[in-house]
């Protein structure tokens, strides 16, 4: 059913938020998973406080659900979460099995970390607290942003096996290197692609020099190059061999080769060898690597990269015995901010603190931003003394920066394994040791606290009150 929004006013200018994928004019589809109007509505005049152009739908059971889906086009999912009379995580089974991937982010009603942690694991885009609603334009942008990365990747991976199949198809093809050499890695002869690949002006410049001669000279190298290798690269399971070259004036070019055994009449031990320059779909790649696992904002890691560090931190201090802290920080007073110096401030205020984490860390130390007004910090072999030094010293030099508005912020260390054997439960206990620095500093503004106690649920209840009033 067609949902309509009265105009707002007087109301603070949000970032926009994009439109859909296919046309920057076409309005933001929207499907509203849950049978609640006053959510549905409230939603809606955050996208409009937005500028942003949509169009919204509304469904309750999982047979509508499936038949807008089959029936429309629609660029992200809000459901809320839990939903009455349906089964576990039935809205991510029923897009799940969709060709084309749709961001679903869940309304939720103050849940725990642990559990928002399953629900993106499981396959979500993001779960805003129908508390602090204000969140879901930035949500859905970031959301629409990594959907569109995701699908960058896969094109690009399209492409690169596409690539390949040209490559081993088309052997003749000029816009492929060709050389012929000799076993010690002297070119006997090239082909013009190959010249003008390396940056040479002829080819009797090119058959001077020695690019293969380190390749044939290394067993390994040579195997790998002539198919002979037992190891195995990519879906196809074939043989590659990918290595740095340098053109003639010095710069770098990456390039995949492949050859073949080719000994003539008068020449022994022969090699044909095919150069594929492959340096921008290496930097195409590493290029979206570093889109996905960065805040788009910071520059600082987002959250799906802060659980990967975990995950390999816990296997790591399970190996050696070390403990490490997380530092869960919170940025005092961000709404403030917003309110009163608009939301360019608010955003120049969080890479303020962005900055001060990358300068009061080590090169080890992974900084993240894992919210809106949210970081993290992981100190690898840190123990919890060191660790309330690190968190002062960041404390310090954010109030020390020399720009206004003066900032402070919230701090809770959480240390392992003492504090929690698995990701889940160590973010859960950084998460509450800053909810009960917030409650004990609710009242005394710019009151800076660090703070590790663990506190019962009904504590976190209150410091969670005291956070959003």
């Amino acid at each position: 059913m067609p949902l309509a929004l009265r105009n707002d006013v007087n109301r603070p200018i949000l970032p926009p938020v994009p439109r859909g994928p296919a046309s920057r004019r076409s309005p933001l589809r929207i499907l509203f998973v849950h049978g609640d109007p006053a959510d549905t509505r409230q939603c809606l005049r955050e996208l409009k406080r937005a500028h942003c152009k949509f169009s919204a739908q509304a469904v309750s059971t999982p047979e509508e659900l499936i038949k807008h889906l089959d029936s429309k086009h629609y660029d992200v999912v809000l459901a809320k979460y839990p939903l009455r009379r349906w089964q576990g995580q039935q809205v991510l089974e029923v897009l799940g099995e969709r060709e084309r991937s749709i961001p679903l982010i869940f309304l939720t009603d103050r849940i725990k970390q642990e559990l928002v942690t399953e629900l993106v694991t499981e396959g979500a885009a993001d779960c805003v607290d129908r508390d602090h609603i204000g969140h879901l334009p930035v949500a859905i942008r970031r959301a629409l942003s990594e959907n569109k990365l995701r699908e960058e990747r896969d094109q690009s991976e399209k492409k690169l096996r596409h690539s390949e199949a040209r490559y081993r198809a088309l052997v003749g093809n000029l816009t492929y290197g060709i050389c012929r050499c000799d076993g010690e890695g002297k070119f006997l002869d090239v082909n013009q692609a190959l010249v003008t690949m390396l940056g040479y002006t002829s080819r009797k410049e090119l058959v001077a020099a020695h690019h293969v001669s380190e390749i044939l000279c290394n067993t390994s190298n040579r195997e790998r190059l002539l198919g002979l290798s037992q190891e195995k690269d990519g879906a196809d399971g074939g043989v590659r061999l990918e290595i740095d070259w340098k053109r003639k004036d010095g710069t770098p070019l990456k390039v995949r080769l492949s050859g073949r055994q080719a000994s003539t009449a008068g020449e022994k031990d022969s090699y044909e060898i095919i150069v594929e320059d492959i340096t921008q779909q290496r930097k195409l790649e590493d290029h979206l690597r570093h889109q996905a696992a960065k805040d788009p904002l910071t520059g600082l890691s987002n959250y799906r990269h802060l659980v990967e560090i975990l995950d390999s931190e816990i296997k790591r201090s399970e190996r050696t015995g070390r403990e490490f802290a997380l530092l869960f920080l919170d940025l005092d007073g961000l709404k403030k901010i917003n309110d009163r110096f608009g939301h360019v401030v608010g955003s120049q205020a969080l890479c303020r603190l962005a900055d001060v984490l990358c300068n009061s860390c080590r090169n080890m130390d992974t900084a993240a931003r894992f919210g809106g007004d949210e970081f993290a910090v992981i100190l690898p072999e840190t123990g919890e003394v060191p660790a309330n030094l690190v968190a002062g010293r960041i404390c310090d030099n954010l109030a020390r920066d020399g720009r206004k508005p003066k900032l402070s912020v919230s701090i809770g260390v959480a240390i392992y394994p003492k504090d929690g054997e698995k990701i889940d439960t160590l973010m859960g206990a950084a998460d509450v040791a800053v909810y009960a620095m917030k409650a004990r500093a609710h009242g005394r503004e710019g009151n800076i606290q660090m703070t590790t106690r663990k506190i019962s649920p009904k504590q976190r209840l209150v410091a969670r009150r005291a956070r959003v009033s």
